[in-house]
């Protein structure tokens, strides 16, 4: 995934979930923040940022935030990003050999999945997440409460128990992390459902990512650690 009109910036404050106040050029301007999440740890006064300048009459914002620094690695925090390095990844990872269909937002029963894929005779549904919480070498999930994430867990059980294939997968929006496990002092409920859901044949899987100042690409698989496992 490549970023076009990119440009360095520093972090100064966020007022809301949507907005952030950014220095570029020696001045300050409103930013739209493109991840609903916390990010507190990522999102410090003074932290440097990339941004992508949309010149759009019509936007309230002139930039959206695309990446920050944490120390010297460099975190992809758009949440539209793991969707589409989903896509460049199952192409040629192997999980699928013969793909004959895929269709992204796929409708089933009460909700809606990221993907739905048809290949070598297996009906599988896919939920994808982004994983942009790191503290020392592990990447956690969530970094806020997630009801939507267990809802979708329990429901890619069921449909384990009417023969469709179910994956939960992470994509780590960095590189360098050893594992990714459930992030219990945010969301404990999570991650009881995602040890439920491995036991009951939903397959989780993590992909860390090379990030750049104008790109997002995956890179290597990742171990998910869950009790037990």
């Amino acid at each position: 995934m490549i970023y076009e009109n990119i440009r360095w910036a520093y972090f100064l404050d966020r007022p809301n979930r949507f907005i952030a106040n950014i220095e570029i050029d020696g001045k300050s301007e409103l930013c739209h923040v493109k991840n609903t999440g916390r990010c507190k740890e990522l999102l410090t006064k003074g932290a440097r940022i990339f941004v992508q300048e949309k010149d759009i009459p019509t936007r309230k914002t002139k930039y959206d935030l695309i990446s920050v620094y944490k120390g010297e690695r460099l975190v992809n925090i758009d949440s539209q990003a793991p969707n589409r390095v989903f896509e460049q990844w199952v192409a040629y990872s192997g999980l699928f050999m013969n793909i004959e269909r895929i269709q992204p937002e796929y409708r089933i029963g009460g909700s809606r999945f990221d993907f739905y894929i048809e290949a070598d005779g297996r009906r599988s549904v896919i939920e994808v997440k982004g994983v942009t919480l790191e503290r020392d070498g592990i990447a956690l999930f969530p970094d806020a409460p997630t009801q939507r994430g267990v809802r979708h867990l329990r429901e890619l059980i069921e449909l384990v128990k009417v023969g469709y294939e179910a994956y939960f997968m992470f994509i780590v929006q960095m590189k360098g992390v050893l594992c990714v496990v459930p992030n219990m002092e945010t969301h404990a409920e999570f991650g009881h459902a995602l040890q439920e859901a491995s036991e009951n044949g939903v397959r989780l899987l993590a992909i860390d990512c090379h990030v750049t100042r104008n790109s997002i690409t995956p890179a290597d698989e990742v171990r998910v650690v869950v009790a037990g496992k």
